[in-house]
């Protein structure tokens, strides 16, 4: 066990945050941390870390236990490089090799029949037996693949640090924490700012983790791939369920559905008991009955109303009028974004069409233009070349992820009221109800609402203006997972037509009937959710690979294959690289054998030491040769 939490709690200025939280974390764990926002997620981490010292109770930590955290949105900065900030997991490592390249140079300074040679071979030994246990020849192989994971494969890697923008820095932030490899491993929200092929790495990446990890996430399908508990903090207290995200909804609401008959039934026994010793504890025949019954109710273990968080928001989007069939045309758009010295081209030739009740979702990899081809089709900036039609009576509302529309210093009721001055108070106040918008909050300035409060300040925005087409800009982000699935429901239910954006991959399997993936040269259409997309992407990569082994295959190419081939430089080059894949991949059975051998001839006892120094050194040349030649492998293959 690496930590126990014993009935653990801690309150700040007399306000009890949490109480009576108990939970243990094995070798192993892959906890979930589920829970609304304040409810304590962030104050129970730090206790785990040490950061905060919990009042009652008492966490056990396994000694010398090594944790790592992740806080939310925390990023690297500094002059050095992502190749040098990815080095200093391995500093000891790092070290050790340099000590050992001064431990040979020492050898060859001494006679081999000194005692001083005798030490220094001992201590070369120890010191190569420590760097071989703990992977010291596949250091760079682990910077490349993790690198590579987190989407830094075409960054030079003596790119500074400073220079890079702040989701690059949080993703370096989390690359470097991987790399560590620390004991318990906590992660909070780490899906920030990763794309769809990111983020199946990092899933793939955390499910063979040697560690324990507890991750905080608000995306269900990444708690669904990566967890196999959850721990829910709710009314300050803890609850453990066994299973990923989606067997926790399943266990939660037999939990809640099974307490609240018991709950019921104990109440009905209640009121029998209490009636019957209302009528009968003054009668002198029944009296004996009654007292024994007022003894029950006293013994009696009282079971606590099921509790709940009743503040939920209430989304419904309607429209007034349909639109035509023909709703929204786009043929062959191009954009490019920014001003001059700094203009950046997102995409061509993308085209598609959306019909009337169509629900469209816009996937790509970051920066690919999602959110511009929403500005575009808007008009607020102008695509390159390329046209697009709206049909008739098509009237759009916009949802903005970072809720530009709204007017910063106004306050919440101004912003609302100000679209609909026809409306009273009392009306206006209502539908920011709906949204959990209610007494003082109304009276804030925008600006100072928190990013979950914006957002549903934009929903109350987007539900008074009835538009039958939804242009929606990653709606869940700033969402707790309660609301995220509320908003799910009333999108799902939304008789219009949409176009929307999104990395949340829940909401792409439930809501969607197309998915439009933007290349930064074209364009692909999917007429199904994201399983259907998935599924169509595992056939593709399934393809691909038997094509692939297809090629390694030392027939000649035929002429339909051969057609593939852009020119005959790129034939020759292709064919010179799975060449050089192939020698290397027997060069690399060659240096397994001949490291063995000098590995065995390293254990005979009685050994002399200059043959000692002599295999010594061979043994580094020929891991330093394995390392080169596995990355360049890697890097064919």
């Amino acid at each position: 066990m690496l930590l126990s939490l014993q009935d653990i709690g801690i309150s700040f200025s007399g306000n009890t945050i949490l109480e009576h939280i108990s939970g243990d974390v094995q070798e192993a764990s892959r906890i979930g941390l589920i829970g609304a926002n304040g409810a304590g997620k962030s104050t129970l981490l730090n206790m785990i870390c040490g950061d905060l010292e919990n009042e009652w109770g008492e966490i056990s930590r396994r000694s010398g236990l090594v944790i790592g955290y992740l806080r939310q949105n925390s990023g690297l900065s500094g002059s050095s490089t992502i190749l040098q900030e990815m080095q200093k997991p391995f500093a000891a490592l790092l070290k050790a090799k340099e000590e050992l390249d001064d431990l040979r140079l020492g050898l060859a300074d001494v006679p081999p029949s000194s005692g001083e040679y005798h030490r220094l071979a001992e201590e070369y030994d120890r010191k190569l037996a420590w760097f071989e246990a703990n992977e010291g020849y596949h250091i760079d192989v682990k910077i490349q693949t993790v690198l590579g994971g987190m989407g830094f494969s075409d960054k030079d890697h003596a790119t500074p640090i400073d220079t890079l923008s702040g989701g690059e820095k949080t993703r370096l932030a989390l690359a470097k924490l991987l790399l560590s490899q620390p004991e318990l491993l906590i992660l909070d929200e780490p899906t920030n700012h990763l794309d769809f092929r990111t983020l199946r790495w990092l899933e793939d990446y955390l499910q063979s983790y040697r560690g324990a990890i507890i991750v905080v996430s608000h995306d269900r399908y990444f708690l669904d791939k990566t967890v196999k508990e959850i721990w829910e903090v709710e009314f300050q207290s803890l609850r453990i369920f066994p299973g990923n995200y989606s067997k926790y909804k399943e266990l939660k609401a037999d939990l809640m559905a099974r307490w609240e008959k018991e709950y019921e039934a104990q109440q009905e026994e209640i009121a029998d008991l209490e009636d019957f010793v209302a009528r009968n504890l003054v009668r002198a025949s029944t009296s004996k009955s009654a007292k024994a019954r007022v003894k029950k109710l006293e013994r009696m273990e009282r079971i606590d109303r099921p509790r709940e968080y009743d503040k939920r928001i209430s989304l419904r989007f309607a429209f007034d009028r349909d639109p035509v069939k023909e709703v929204l045309t786009a043929s062959e758009l191009s954009l490019t974004v920014g001003e001059d010295g700094m203009k950046k081209h997102l995409f061509d030739h993308l085209s598609f069409e959306i019909r009337r009740g169509d629900k469209v979702a816009v996937i790509g990899e970051n920066g690919i233009g999602k959110s511009s081809l929403l500005k575009g089709l808007l008009g607020q900036i102008p695509f390159d070349s390329g046209r697009y039609r709206w049909g008739g009576e098509v009237k759009v509302s916009y949802f903005d992820q970072e809720n530009r529309q709204l007017h910063p210093n106004m306050t919440v009721l101004e912003e609302l009221w100000s679209r609909y001055p026809r409306k009273n108070e009392t009306e206006i106040r209502t539908e920011l109800g709906r949204v959990l918008l209610t007494g003082e909050d109304v009276y804030k300035k925008v600006s100072v609402l928190s990013g979950g409060e914006r957002a549903k300040l934009s929903f109350a925005v987007l539900m008074a203006q009835r538009g039958n087409f939804l242009m929606l800009d990653e709606p869940t982000n700033h969402l707790d997972l309660q609301s995220k699935e509320l908003l799910e429901d009333a999108l799902a239910a939304f008789p219009g037509t949409m176009l929307f954006v999104s990395h949340d991959r829940y909401l792409l399997r439930r809501v969607p009937d197309k998915i439009i993936e933007i290349f930064d040269d074209h364009v692909e259409v999917f007429p199904g959710n994201y399983d259907y997309y998935m599924e169509k992407m595992e056939e593709r990569a399934a393809a691909e690979a038997q094509a692939e082994r297809a090629a390694k295959q030392e027939t000649p190419p035929s002429a339909e294959k051969a057609a593939f081939y852009k020119s005959k430089q790129q034939k020759a080059e292709e064919a010179k690289a799975r060449a050089r894949a192939k020698a290397l991949e027997k060069r690399l059975e060659e240096l397994d054998a001949e490291i063995a051998a000098i590995e065995a001839e390293l254990a005979e006892p009685d050994m002399d030491y200059k043959r000692l120094e002599e295999l010594c050194a061979q043994l580094e040349e020929k891991r330093t040769e394995q390392n080169d030649a596995m990355e360049e492998w890697m890097a064919l293959v």
